[in-house]
């Protein structure tokens, strides 16, 4: 607890960072012993360490801040890990700007597990978040951790298809553990630490801006064997995630979405630049070097078959119409132009469809093939 309350106190201490923590401790040998060096010895501390840094250092008020942070972590059932405690994943200290600390809601040890980062668009569509929970899901029966950021869109589906599967999830956060962000997510946020984990680098009362996700993202990637990208535009902060995943040296996937898709266009890019593409899920997992003992249960089939009897009973007119619907969402009017049939007849057949199970209604009165 010692070392924990030394690390804290370093990392409280204005003007220092978590890059100038770990710079002063490996030049020092320890938090206790940066703790013990004057101000007068710090200034001469190649590292470049501000006055302020060099001033604040050590300072009593700062050691209670530490002592009051880890009361509160401990009243609130949340674990605060350096990266000297053997909780600390080793995945992370590879990676170019560890974190020197980690705040923990759940289980520290899921940290350390084999898993796959997943990511993609806020404003995804049906498509991409189907495809994003399916994926997690089957990820999660695979005996994988799957990983994200707790975001709308694709990261909810992700953390989303883990938990339905039973299976272990884990959310990085870009903002102290006692804000839920986004509130619309707070369901997510509640149930993730009974399987798995939340997890930040930031103290308590760090609010979520906007410069503090692309550094989440490093700790994503970082924890991850791989990362999967699902609908991103071309400038999506999901690329950063992929960025430093390469540059981290982990695996790069893309599922890809239609080519006109203006939400899919940089995975697109990441394709043309020679990410894995992903159809399913065994081109995720042949590509990487997954410990057998954790394949504990096989993949699903990604749905249940479609009742050929069902189909040879169609009418013309309703196989027109199921000829017609793909996993893109269309709407009454495109399938009206596109069967050329009367709207009143095209509204009985679509419920016909869906009654029998070969399509579904989305939100807004679209309509897709039933997977």
């Amino acid at each position: 607890m010692k070392i924990l309350e030394d690390w804290l106190t370093l990392y409280l201490t204005p003007g220092l960072g978590a890059a100038g923590c770990r710079n002063l401790v490996d030049h020092f040998g320890s938090p206790e012993a940066v703790l013990k060096v004057s101000a007068q010895d710090l200034h001469k501390f190649p590292g470049r360490i501000g006055k302020k840094g060099c001033e604040a250092i050590g300072r009593r008020d700062i050691r209670l801040a530490a002592e009051k942070e880890l009361s509160r972590a401990a009243d609130a059932g949340i674990d605060i890990i350096c990266r000297d405690d053997d909780n600390f994943p080793e995945w992370l200290l590879s990676i170019p700007d560890p974190p020197i600390l980690l705040y923990v809601k759940g289980d520290p040890a899921v940290l350390s597990a084999p898993g796959i980062g997943m990511v993609g668009s806020r404003a995804a569509s049906s498509y991409g978040l189907k495809m994003a929970e399916d994926l997690s899901g089957q990820l999660a029966r695979q005996g994988l951790t799957v990983i994200s950021g707790l975001a709308l869109g694709i990261d909810a589906a992700a953390h989303r298809g883990a938990l339905a599967a039973n299976g272990k999830t884990v959310a990085v956060l870009g903002c102290g553990l006692d804000i839920t962000y986004p509130e619309q997510n707070r369901k997510l946020f509640e149930k993730i630490p009974e399987n798995g984990a939340i997890v930040s680098e930031y103290p308590f009362g760090t609010k979520p801006d906007s410069f503090r996700f692309p550094a989440r993202n490093r700790i994503i990637s970082g924890l991850s064997l791989g990362v999967v990208v699902v609908e991103a535009t071309q400038r999506s902060g999901s690329l950063i995630t992929a960025n430093l995943a390469l540059d981290q040296g982990r695996e790069v996937f893309a599922v890809p979405g239609r080519a006109d898709s203006v939400k899919s266009a940089g995975t697109h890019r990441l394709l043309q630049a020679g990410a894995k593409l992903v159809l399913d899920v065994n081109d995720i997992t042949c590509e990487l070097i997954i410990p057998p003992e954790i394949r504990h249960r096989p993949t699903p089939d990604s749905g249940k078959p479609i009742n050929r009897k069902v189909l040879a009973e169609l009418s013309g007119e309703e196989k027109k119409i199921l000829d017609l619907l793909e996993v893109y969402p269309k709407t009454v009017d495109d399938v009206i132009v596109g069967t050329d049939l009367p709207v009143e007849k095209v509204n009985e057949l679509l419920l016909i469809l869906e009654l029998k199970g070969l399509c579904e209604v989305l939100p807004g009165q679209q309509y897709q093939i039933k997977q």
